[in-house]
This record gives C-alpha cells, structure tokens and sequence, in this order.
C-alpha cells in the first residue's frame, strides 16, 4: 500500500521508489543455460555458487511474508485536539516519555503532527527552562507540523523506513482506509521489531 503525505488536509501519494533487480554472475549463468550457452567457462566456485542458489529457490516453497506496519506499531495512539492547550501537550511528551503526538481535528481526522522538535523550534524556553508564559497563549494547531506523512496498517516497513530516511522523520502514523488513527510506528518500533523479532524477514 502506497505512502501519504497530506498538507493541510490535501492528501498524495508519496513517490514510490523503483528498485531496480539485482543482475548477479549467478543469474547470468542461469541465463546463459536457459539460452542454451555453455557454462564450461566459469571457474569452480562460480559453479558451486549457481548450484547452490537452485537449491534454495527449490527449498523455498513457501515465500517468506514481509514484515507490515500493522506489525510493530504502537496501538492504541494517544492524540490531542487542535485547539488542545500547547502546556497539556508537553505534560503528555514529559510524564510518559512521547516524542510526537498526532493532532485531529474536531471530526477525529489527523491534521497534524506536534513533535518534540517543534516545542524546541518554536517554545524553546518551555523545554530549557520549564518557562510556561509563552506556551501557556498557543494551541497545538499553532505549533504543529501540518506536513503529515502517513502509511495504512499494510505498508511494508522497507517502504515506511526508506520515507523515514529521506524526509529526516521519527515517527509515521498509520491511518486506515477511513483516514482514522489506528496507529503510530516510530524508530523505536523498528528497532524493537529488529531486536525482537531476528532475523527479521523485509522483502517479500
């Protein structure tokens, strides 16, 4: 399932990657056979390296299953309203340890995401110095990213990975097909799936 970056409630899908198929000396043996070429030429270990490789497309009969998001997110997701206090969202990031909390609006449909990074860039002094004059007249609507890019319960994590890379995010929500909240995967959800779960199977 595709990727969706939405600003200010005009969502698109991300652009996907192509990836291009790996061609390796192996396979080109296997193509030089299915030609009808000779294999003569390849040195020993070239030969034993082909063998090996028909083996184990022979013993895989079942396909191994890529690991989705529905599998290590973090369910249920705690959100806060648009027009929530900015002071509640940082007691929420303090006392239970949150990084990022998705914001919705009034109908229950994200809008937005509030990050640590965003108190820091925008109420510095609230995290400093515990300075609550400035953060006490703002709203989370007034402070968060509207950028939001998220991923349905069926993305594969690879995909959700790659995107979190390249747009230098930590934490993805997963809407389903309705656009509700469903779920939050953060690095910390990949790393726990990564030490958990090993060998941790991504490609289909």
């Amino acid at each position: 399932m595709p990727i969706i970056v939405a600003v200010n409630g005009i969502a698109e899908v991300y652009p996907a990657k192509l990836v291009t198929p790996r061609y390796n000396r192996t396979e080109a043996v296997a193509d030089r056979e299915h030609h009808g070429q000779q294999t003569s030429t390849l040195d020993h270990p070239a030969l034993v390296a082909h063998t090996a490789y028909q083996q184990q497309g022979s013993d895989r009969s079942h396909p191994t299953l890529a690991v989705l998001a529905r599998d290590l997110m973090t369910t249920p997701v705690f959100s806060l309203p648009s027009d929530s206090p900015l002071l509640d969202a940082w007691t929420i990031m303090s006392h239970k340890g949150f990084h990022h909390i998705p914001i919705t609006s009034v109908h229950g449909t994200l809008v937005g995401m509030l990050s640590y990074r965003d108190l820091l860039q925008h109420v510095p002094e609230l995290i400093t110095t515990a300075d609550t004059r400035q953060a006490s007249h703002k709203h989370a609507a007034e402070v968060m990213t509207p950028r939001v890019i998220s991923a349905t319960p069926t993305t594969e994590i690879r995909e959700i990975a790659r995107v979190m890379l390249e747009e230098q995010i930590h934490a993805v929500p997963i809407l389903d097909q309705t656009r509700r909240l469903v779920g939050i995967l953060s690095t910390q959800d990949l790393l726990h799936g990564i030490a958990n779960h090993a060998p941790l199977e991504l490609w289909t």
